[in-house]
């Protein structure tokens, strides 16, 4: 198939179809396995300009180093105090001044529809790296990764997504991805942290959809672990409540510990976006189904084939 990622701007899961993200996934395969020679030829003389408006270690570091990965450079910021906002620049200035200096623009912003402006705004190719409470879709991208990488298939799995469901962009972009699958979905979360109702409605519009996931709410995780495939844990994002009551009301929910190993399939595996609180105690670090870090280490793997499939046609 002609590479449907060629300059194209990477804002939302729905907006990939589930041979797109299977083309990722290939994609991918074949970056790990590439000699470094042939991989760095890929970015080779190509800038990717990194505007960071909200706190990353994970996100931010992996792109860069994807980046410099497949021979390209990266310039930008992940502070506003160093850049011309604190002297009163709008905002679509300063896309257009990364714009003007790159050839690609990986973005992350405290605001629900920032990526979607810039990608307005900018000639140039965006990549949300999370925007407000919307989304964050190559997290997504390679939590769908892991999941395939790690259990040899997507398809007619049983998972879990634990936490905050409700402010926790990752879980929109994974139920997003999850959509063009044939999946059974488990939502575990407190009353006041459930997934946002217009993030399940008409799942069926979602391009790529085979209309065949299947989502149920639950309020227990206990009782569900020896049945899942997969428990993607979540932290309670304190940043993301008006009210700190609130936060409080509910931190702490629910956490996974070494014996909780014990009870789950051995085959099972669980994942986290990262950072973690309290929500995966450290003793679980050493079980059988931690993947956790994996998980992240395949985040540049993926961000890379990303990244080369955008700038190469």
């Amino acid at each position: 198939m002609p590479n449907p990622f060629f300059k194209h701007d990477v804002l939302s899961m729905k907006d990939f179809s589930r041979e797109e993200l299977e083309l990722l996934f290939l994609t991918s395969d074949k970056i790990s396995e590439m000699k470094f020679k042939d991989r760095v030829s890929l970015g080779e003389g190509r800038i990717q300009g990194i505007m960071f408006f909200e706190p990353s270690t994970r996100t931010r570091l992996s792109f860069e180093s994807a980046m410099a990965s497949i021979g390209g450079t990266s310039i930008g910021f992940s502070e506003t105090k160093t850049t011309s906002l604190e002297k009163g620049e709008s905002f679509a200035d300063t896309v257009r001044v990364v714009e003007a200096n790159t050839d690609i623009i990986a973005m992350r912003h405290p605001m629900e529809g920032s990526a979607r402006f810039a990608s307005d705004v900018s000639s140039k190719p965006v990549i949300s790296g999370g925007a407000g409470t919307e989304e964050h879709p190559t997290q997504g991208m390679l939590d769908l990764y892991t999941i395939q990488k790690e259990k040899g298939r997507i398809d007619g799995l049983r998972i879990g997504i634990v936490g905050d469901l409700k402010y926790g962009r990752t879980v929109y972009s994974l139920i997003y991805g999850l959509s063009k699958f044939d999946v059974n979905v488990d939502l575990v979360s407190p009353p006041t942290l459930k997934v946002r109702k217009e993030a399940t409605l008409g799942l069926e519009k979602i391009r790529g959809s085979n209309n065949t996931i299947e989502i149920k709410e639950h309020e227990e995780l206990k009782p569900l672990l020896p049945e899942l495939d997969v428990i993607y844990m979540t932290r309670i994002q304190k940043e993301r409540f008006p009210d700190e009551q609130e936060f409080e009301k509910v931190r702490g929910s629910y956490y996974i510990d070494a014996e909780d190993s014990k009870i789950m399939k051995r085959d099972a595996i669980v994942m986290h976006p990262l950072p973690r609180v309290d929500e995966i105690r450290p003793a679980f670090d050493n079980m059988p189904q931690a993947r956790y870090f994996k998980q992240m280490q395949y985040g540049r793997t993926v961000r890379a084939a990303l990244l080369s499939l955008i700038l190469n046609p």
